[in-house]
């Protein structure tokens, strides 16, 4: 389930946002990944800090729009393949978009990735958790375990 949402400005015309409140329904990231591709899409790679607003936003009309949205992290297109390089410097280097777009746009949360067994890669939508360091757990990046469910 999902709405589509189209726009004429950027690369990526139309965009899909799917939340589940219901933990049960949410998904690792290789699930969600087979999921826009049977639906005809890619997982989100985000090219530009305009097309990261543009999403911020459409986000910011879903928590509005009376849902109940909550806490719950959503997948983006952004992954590490492989973990030989994982703990060094190089690692945030080695992550790359899965419908293979070029772009070397980032909008990682302070001290992110961390890398090690995190190897995919979520846009933090956390507004009930206290802030860190980076400031609130709101639409920046983070590396997580590709199990995880969001």
């Amino acid at each position: 389930s999902g709405q589509k949402v189209c726009y004429g400005a950027f690369q990526h015309s139309c965009y899909k946002l799917a939340y589940f409140q219901d933990l049960s329904r949410r998904v690792g990231f290789q699930e969600a990944r087979q999921a826009c591709e049977i639906d005809g899409g890619a997982l989100l790679s985000l090219e530009s800090e305009a097309e990261q607003q543009l999403i911020e936003n459409m986000l910011q009309n879903l928590t509005k729009s009376g849902s109940g949205i909550s806490d719950g992290d959503f997948w983006i297109g952004l992954w590490r393949s492989g973990d030989g390089l994982a703990t060094s410097s190089a690692c945030p280097d080695l992550y790359q978009w899965a419908d293979g777009s070029m772009s070397s746009f980032r909008n990682w949360y302070t001290d992110e990735p961390s890398c090690g067994s995190e190897a995919c890669v979520v846009m933090y939508h956390q507004p009930t958790a206290n802030p860190g360091l980076g400031g609130p757990y709101l639409y920046q990046w983070n590396d997580d375990r590709c199990n995880m469910k969001h």
